[in-house]
């Protein structure tokens, strides 16, 4: 996939307010700081579309994205440690689960997670409820420069039998890295086969 046209359209607290739901919709998230906003930039070639932050926490709202006028990029706020209120963290939790339950052309989400930690317990308790739900989901493990690819593997590997336990089938996964462009054309063409499908279902209803 070529990115032609990548820009912001709207940041929002509720789903009501997002864009009209016309088109495949791709949700990004992760814990906080897992690298979210420096991958969306890589992937879509724009340095500074996504803001980038060294503190966790900074997305706070629903923030969506024309792609190439085809389909939506989504950045959702972290979820995990934020240097903000247990009050804050609730109203983002409802607006997220709010957001994944009720956003009728929400495609796939892509959970973030980091390729140098054991599988944490959020994020699998956050899988369990997107499969509990029926949201379609795969899996970018991020930050694969600062570590070499043995050791990836090696945590990739235990990251996937630790899925294995719970899961009859594994979801896909994708190793990227937004400084070295690891993975880039993987998940771009991911989602093309993804928009394909969508493309083609609604040709054949």
């Amino acid at each position: 996939m070529i990115i032609r046209e990548a820009s912001f359209l709207s940041s929002n607290t509720q789903v009501a307010a997002c864009p009209a739901p016309d088109r495949p919709e791709y949700a990004f998230i992760g814990r906080s700081n897992v690298g979210k906003s420096s991958l969306i930039n890589m992937l879509t070639g724009r340095l500074g579309l996504a803001k980038t932050s060294s503190t966790p926490g900074k997305t706070q709202v629903i923030n969506h994205f024309n792609i190439n006028n085809e389909w939506y990029l989504v950045d959702l706020p972290g979820y995990g440690y934020a240097k903000v209120s247990k009050s804050s963290r609730a109203d983002w939790g409802k607006m997220i689960n709010a957001y994944l339950t009720k956003r009728e052309n929400l495609t796939c989400v892509c959970v973030l997670l980091d390729s140098r930690h054991a599988p944490q317990a959020v994020d699998l308790e956050f899988m369990e409820k997107l499969g509990e739900a029926g949201v379609p989901f795969i899996m970018i493990f991020t930050k694969t420069d600062k570590q070499s690819t043995s050791q990836t593997k090696a945590l990739l590997a235990d990251y996937l039998t630790k899925m294995g336990e719970t899961w009859d089938e594994l979801p896909r996964h994708f190793v990227t890295s937004a400084e070295t462009g690891l993975g880039r054309d993987e998940v771009l063409d991911f989602i093309t086969e993804i928009n394909r499908q969508v493309a083609a279902d609604a040709a054949s209803a």
